[in-house]
């Protein structure tokens, strides 16, 4: 990436601003992501790519990150996150927070709802989960707790079963992966899973 497209992408988080992600200089390794996630980053449920669009700067280096350091993505079930970390190895943390903020400034449709539950079991479970992520599942970055409002409800049930299976949340390092696998002992099902992730989709 030239010092001028770096330069440019760090006055504009430093500022708030809100361009479209074609008018941001495309930073390395964002071809990447967009042959899974596409171009406008609103995902690709076929092969398990979640919607990135509208993720917070800190939250997509920090997953990234984690990724590069095998905190998340290394055990054997976990294929995405295999490939995931596959698609991050060679990266800076230049070229990962110029990536972050390409990724939190684009903007894509808010996904059609696809998991179907019972929304009154899955708001009882969700009031746990309500003191890190807000009662509208809007996040809170001070504690380290992202938004999940506008992410695919396929991507958050999937991510439920993993923290309730064990796939993802176990690495001694992950500390948010470990909070979070403890606050789902209380989904002891998967029409819970399904609940739980129905219900906080159509908080968007």
């Amino acid at each position: 990436m030239s010092l001028k497209s770096t330069l440019f992408i760090l006055l504009l988080a430093s500022a708030g601003g809100t361009l479209q992600a074609s008018e941001i200089p495309t930073p390395v390794g964002l071809e990447y992501c967009t042959v899974c996630h596409g171009s406008q980053l609103k995902g690709n449920a076929n092969i398990g790519a979640p919607r990135l669009g509208g993720l917070s700067k800190w939250y997509i280096e920090r997953q990234l990150s984690n990724f590069k350091k095998g905190v998340r993505g290394a055990h054997s079930s976990d294929v995405t996150g295999s490939e995931m970390q596959s698609m991050v190895r060679h990266l800076t943390p230049g070229d990962i927070s110029a990536i972050a903020t390409w990724i939190s400034k684009t903007e894509s449709p808010t996904p059609k709802l696809t998991v179907h539950g019972d929304i009154e079991a899955g708001k009882n479970l969700y009031q746990g989960c309500a003191a890190c992520h807000g009662a509208d599942a809007s996040g809170n970055k001070a504690i380290g707790a992202p938004a999940l409002n506008g992410i695919n409800d396929w991507y958050l049930l999937t991510q439920i079963n993993h923290f309730r299976s064990g796939i993802r949340g176990t690495e001694p390092s992950d500390v948010y992966g470990q909070q979070m696998k403890a606050a789902v002992s209380t989904v002891q099902s998967d029409p819970d899973a399904a609940n739980l992730a129905a219900y906080i989709s159509q908080l968007n």
